[in-house]
C-alpha cells in the first residue's frame, strides 16, 4: 500500500513543478489506465490528496493570508498581508497559493475521471467514497479561492479546460454554490468512520458544510443572513457534536504537540487535517511550518527555525495582557518573555523563553527530533495541520443557534460555547452574542490560518463592520516585559502604534500577474457558471 501511495505522490509532485496555471493531467495515463482496479488501488489514489497537492499553501500562505492579513500576526517578510498592499507580481506567496489551490482542484478532478473511467469492478461504496474524498478537497480548494480572490474560474475538466486563454471567471454566488454541492455529495457517500488513518468521513464532511452554510448565509443576503442556510448549519453541526466519535481533547496545549498529532495517530479532535509525512523525501509530503516560525535553532536543534521576526499582532498582545485568565491558549499560541516551555529541547531541560522585542510562534512548534522520538527532520516537523477541529464545530453550532439575535440563553448554544471556554480555563457565560462566539473562535484558532475567513464571512453581509474591526487592529511594533514575581503573570507591554485601513477593493487578493498574462480572460467580468455540464 505505501509503495502504490509513493508512486502516486512522485507523480503528483513531477507535475506540480509545472509552470502552467493549470496543471496538466497530474497522473500518467498509462499508468491511471491499469490503477484503481481494487479497493486498495482507488484509496491509494486519493491519498495524495491529504499533503502534498497542500503543501504551498502550508508553506507560507496559510498564515499570511489567514492570520497576517486578519490582524493576528506581525511579521518582517509578510507585512504586505496585514498592510493590504500585496502586488499582483508577488511570486513568493501569492502566486504559489493561488496555483496551490488550482493543484487541489485539478488533482481531484483528475482522480475522480480515473476512478470512474477504470474503477468500474470497485464496490460502489468504495468508488462513491473516493469521489467523495475527491469533491471535499475540491470544495476547499474553492473555498479559499473564493475567500480571497473572488470570482475565479471554476474548473471540472483539466484536459478540454486546461490552458484556455480565453477562461473566465465566474460569480461568487457560483463558486459557493459548487462548494455546498461538492460537501453534500461528500456527506451521503464518506463513511462515519475512517477507513484509515486521518481519512474523511461524514461528520468532516458535515462539519465543513456547517461552517460553509454559516458563511454563505451572508453571501448576497444584505443585512440579514439567509435563515435556511443558517438552519443548514445549524443541522449538520448538530449531527456533529451529537453523534460523531470526535469531541475535545481535555487539553489544549496538547493539541499542537507532535505526540498528539501526526500522520500515524490523530487526536479526537481533528474532522480533517492535512496529514504530513516525517521524512522530506519525496519533497512536499513534509510540514516546513516550524522551520519558518520557530524563532531560531535553540528551538529545533538545528539549522532551521527562522522565525525571529513572526509572532503575535500587538492586537493580540493587548488582548492577552488584557485577559490574563486566558493564559493557557495564549501560552500554548504564543511564547511571552519568561515562559518555560518543559516539552521542547528536553536534552537540555526545557526551554525558557526571555526575549522581549516580540511574541514568538509557539502553536505547532515542537522542538527537536529528539523531542518527537527521533521522528522529522531539518523542515519537516512531525505534526499534521488542522483544518477543522471540534472545537470550531462546537462554536459554529452556538452561533447558528443565536442566529441573527441580538443574544440567546439557549442550553445548546451555552453548553457547547461554554465547553470551549471551560478548557481554555475561561468562566462560563449565562448569555451569549454574536460578537462572544466571534471573539472566542478567533482566540480559539489563532495561528491556524482561519481568522481572516471569519472576517470574510461577516463583510459578506455587514461589510461596514468587519472593515471597521480591521481598520482599529494595531498592527505596530511593541515590547513586552514579564512583571517577575507576578502571579497570575503579567506583562508590561509598551506599544508603537500602527493601523493600516482596509477597502472594498483590497478585502480581495490580486489575481496573480502571471496568470492574467497567460489567461486574459481573466479580466472579463464573472459569469453564472453553467452547472448542467458538471459531472455528478
Amino acid at each position: 500500500m505505501n509503495k502504490l501511495i509513493l508512486l502516486l505522490t512522485i507523480l503528483v509532485l513531477a507535475q506540480s513543478c509545472s509552470k502552467e496555471f493549470l496543471n496538466r493531467p497530474p497522473e500518467d495515463r498509462l499508468i491511471a489506465d491499469i490503477f484503481y482496479k481494487t479497493t486498495d488501488e482507488v484509496r491509494a489514489g486519493t491519498a495524495p490528496l491529504y499533503n502534498v497537492v497542500w503543501f504551498d499553501y502550508n508553506d507560507k500562505a496559510a498564515l499570511s493570508f489567514g492570520d497576517a492579513r486578519g490582524g493576528n500576526m506581525i511579521s518582517n517578510d509578510r507585512d504586505a498581508f496585514y498592510r493590504f498592499a500585496v502586488a499582483a507580481t508577488d511570486v513568493n506567496t501569492l502566486l504559489p497559493a493561488y496555483k496551490s489551490f488550482y493543484k487541489i482542484i485539478a488533482q481531484s478532478n483528475q482522480t475522480m475521471y480515473n476512478i470512474r473511467k477504470n474503477a468500474t469492478a470497485v464496490p460502489a461504496d468504495v468508488r462513491n467514497a473516493a469521489i467523495g474524498e475527491c469533491r471535499f478537497m475540491r470544495a476547499m480548494g474553492y473555498y479559499f479561492l473564493v475567500s480571497n480572490w473572488g470570482a475565479v474560474p471554476i474548473i471540472y475538466d483539466n484536459v478540454t479546460q486546461m490552458g484556455d486563454p480565453n477562461v473566465t471567471r465566474n460569480t461568487i454566488e457560483s463558486i459557493w454554490e459548487l462548494i455546498l454541492k461538492d460537501l453534500n455529495y461528500a456527506a451521503q457517500h464518506l463513511p462515519p468512520t475512517p477507513f484509515g488513518e486521518g481519512r474523511l468521513t461524514k461528520y468532516s464532511a458535515e462539519g465543513m458544510l456547517a461552517r460553509m452554510y454559516l458563511t454563505r448565509a451572508g453571501v448576497g443576503s444584505g443585512a440579514t443572513r439567509r435563515k435556511t442556510d443558517l438552519d443548514s448549519a445549524k443541522y449538520f453541526a448538530a449531527d456533529v457534536v451529537h453523534n460523531a466519535p470526535n469531541g475535545l481533547e481535555a487539553n489544549y496545549a496538547d493539541l499542537f504537540r507532535g505526540e498528539n498529532h501526526n500522520s500515524s495517530k490523530n487526536n479526537k479532535e481533528s474532522l480533517f487535517s492535512i496529514q504530513w509525512m516525517p521524512i522530506k523525501d519525496p519533497w512536499g509530503i513534509n510540514n516546513s511550518f516550524q522551520a519558518y516560525m520557530a524563532r531560531n535553532g535553540d528551538i529545533t536543534g538545528s539549522w532551521d527555525g527562522w522565525g525571529a521576526a513572526h509572532g503575535a499582532s500587538a492586537n493580540l498582545v493587548n488582548y492577552y495582557v488584557s485577559n490574563p485568565n486566558d493564559s493557557i491558549r495564549r501560552k500554548a499560541t504564543f511564547m511571552f518573555d519568561g515562559d518555560f516551555y518543559p516539552e521542547i529541547r528536553k536534552d537540555l531541560g526545557g526551554y525558557r523563553y526571555t526575549f522581549t522585542d516580540i511574541a514568538n510562534t509557539k502553536k505547532y512548534i515542537i522542538g527537536s527530533v529528539k523531542d518527537n522520538g527521533g521522528k522529522g527532520s531539518e523542515m519537516c516537523a512531525y505534526i499534521n495541520t488542522y483544518m477543522l477541529r471540534m472545537a470550531e464545530v462546537y462554536l459554529i453550532y452556538a452561533e447558528s443557534i443565536l442566529g441573527d439575535a441580538a443574544t440567546t440563553s439557549d442550553a445548546e448554544a451555552l453548553k457547547y460555547y461554554n465547553a470551549v471556554r471551560k478548557r481554555a480555563g475561561m468562566p462560563e457565560k449565562s448569555s451569549i452574542t454574536f460578537d462572544d462566539i466571534f471573539l472566542e473562535k478567533r482566540i480559539e484558532t489563532v495561528f491556524e490560518g482561519i481568522y481572516w475567513y471569519e472576517l470574510m464571512r461577516l463583510y459578506y453581509y455587514n461589510p461596514t463592520k468587519a472593515k471597521n474591526i480591521i481598520n482599529d487592529q494595531d498592527k505596530g511594533s511593541y515590547t513586552l516585559t514579564y512583571n517577575a514575581g507576578s502571579n497570575p503573570r503579567t506583562w508590561k507591554p509598551v506599544f508603537t502604534t500602527a493601523k493600516y485601513p482596509v477597502t472594498d477593493a483590497t478585502m480581495y487578493l490580486p489575481l496573480p500577474e502571471a496568470e492574467l498574462v497567460k489567461a486574459p480572460g481573466l479580466a472579463k467580468p464573472a459569469v453564472p457558471f453553467d452547472f448542467s455540464v458538471l459531472p455528478e
